[in-house]
């Protein structure tokens, strides 16, 4: 017992899965508080991602709770697509000619020194 809590392995991956996952608050915060705009790093989602499966498996392997099994078994999936889609769009960025930093995919000219971007290639189609 300590903190009038009665510890064991489970308890312990239990609070840690809790810990994890409510750090992403202030992963997020620091991020928008850095930039002075609303901003959600991809850290966030691996931060949501692992405590999801942490609190899942403490919901599925100790507590045995259908209810808390459900409330974090379908979670993985928007934090995994936020992820894909956060990877895609880091890596359309196309490097400045002029000085070499990296530029959005839809910008036609370099934010830092003005120079002319090339254009991106052309998505592949379906046929």
């Amino acid at each position: 017992m300590f903190l009038g809590v009665e510890w064991s392995v489970w308890k312990v991956v239990g609070w840690m899965g809790n810990f994890i996952f409510a750090a992403r608050f202030t992963v997020q915060w620091y991020a928008t508080e850095k930039k002075k705009q609303v901003s959600v790093p991809a850290s966030f989602w691996w931060i949501s991602l692992v405590g999801t499966l942490i609190m899942l498996c403490y919901a599925a392997f100790h507590l045995r709770d259908s209810v808390m099994i459900f409330a974090y078994a379908f979670n993985w999936i928007p934090y995994m697509r936020n992820l894909v889609l956060h990877y895609r769009h880091e890596r359309a960025h196309r490097a400045c000619p002029g000085c070499g930093v990296p530029s959005p995919p839809g910008a036609n000219f370099c934010s830092r020194c003005g120079a002319k971007l090339e254009m991106a290639p052309a998505p592949a189609t379906k046929a």
